[in-house]
């Protein structure tokens, strides 16, 4: 029984030293060899995949060749995208805020519209977009003020590309562009039309596309007292579409005329930006554009010509469709 008890001490005994042991921390040299071997594991999965990510940029070429060998022309792409917003509000007796009764409400109402035309030796892209917004602000305190909707944002702008095509990415172009205001009788007062001759049109990717017409007239109508001038000049039109992280889908818009008989009075730009997100129809958006005009800054009687910004960000409900 002594030798079986033992017997079994010395078990426990050596169990306990091994186990000391295997919790030591690894020697200089185990270090050196597990970094020796990791580094070699690393430097093998790194080569692999270098060697998958081209062989998966060389599939995609191909796949993107074999699809365009099998699609039929003429290729017709169309969509139509609208977004409506809403928000109001009513106060009443609410002693927090100035004035205490109040009602508020704002209305917005935005489409865009596109139709393309992909054919082997030419293109036309075609696209038009209204972005329409009102307000209303009645203090229920005071009974003659003016509690109508007022608008806030008037944007109408329309456009048409041709493209005659020199190789997959370059094209000869002309162009026609419209831009003008709906509201409150500002409907083509001012509107500015700008024809361009011959030009050249880039197009790297489907989402990119950039048009430059060196031989462009900037026609500009009004009814006002201020006399808008239209000239010759230079147009550059670039679009952009890209779905950026989470599903948020950004468009962007430049287009920028340099006029040729006035640089700094007759020049104009606008860069517009959507950035907008939804699931199952209800998302978040958000509009952002700036503009330089120096004409419209005279015709509002403004001594410097400021940057003109607006943004709106709002919930939305939208319908989209592609045709």
């Amino acid at each position: 029984m002594k030798r079986l008890l033992f017997l079994a001490f010395i078990i426990c005994c050596s169990k306990c030293v091994k186990a000391q042991v295997d919790t030591l921390p690894p020697t200089l040299e185990e270090q050196k060899a597990l970094l020796t071997s990791k580094s070699q594991t690393l430097d093998t999965v790194n080569a692999q995949l270098k060697a998958l990510t081209a062989q998966a940029k060389s599939l995609e070429k191909e796949v993107a060749k074999l699809k365009d060998k099998v699609t039929p022309y003429p290729r017709w792409r169309g969509g139509l995208a609208t977004t409506l917003g809403f928000n109001f509000a009513n106060y009443n007796d609410w002693l927090s805020r100035e004035p205490a009764n109040l009602s508020s409400a704002t209305i917005a109402a935005a489409a865009n519209f596109f139709a393309r035309l992909d054919q082997k030796r030419y293109f036309w892209k075609n696209a038009a977009s209204i972005n329409l917004g009102w307000v209303k602000f009645d203090d229920k305190d005071v009974p003659d003020d003016d509690d109508s909707f007022k608008p806030t944002s008037d944007v109408l702008n329309a456009r048409s590309i041709f493209g005659w095509r020199l190789s997959r990415t370059l094209a000869l172009s002309s162009m026609t562009e419209y831009r003008t205001s709906m509201l409150n009788g500002r409907f083509n007062n001012p509107g500015y039309l700008d024809i361009g001759s011959l030009g050249l049109a880039w197009t790297p990717t489907p989402d990119f596309s950039a048009v430059l017409h060196s031989l462009n007239y900037n026609f500009v109508f009004s009814r006002g007292d201020f006399n808008f001038e239209g000239s010759l000049g230079a147009k550059l039109v670039v679009d952009y579409e890209q779905v950026l992280a989470k599903g948020i889908a950004w468009r962007s818009n430049f287009s920028a005329f340099t006029s040729y008989k006035d640089f700094n009075e007759l020049s104009n730009w606008t860069w517009s930006n959507n950035f907008s997100t939804a699931i199952k129809g209800f998302g978040v958006g958000l509009d952002l554009a700036l503009r330089s005009n120096k004409q419209e800054s005279r015709a509002a009687e403004l001594a410097d010509n400021p940057l003109q910004f607006f943004w709106v960000l709002g919930v939305s409900y939208n319908l989209s469709k592609e045709l």
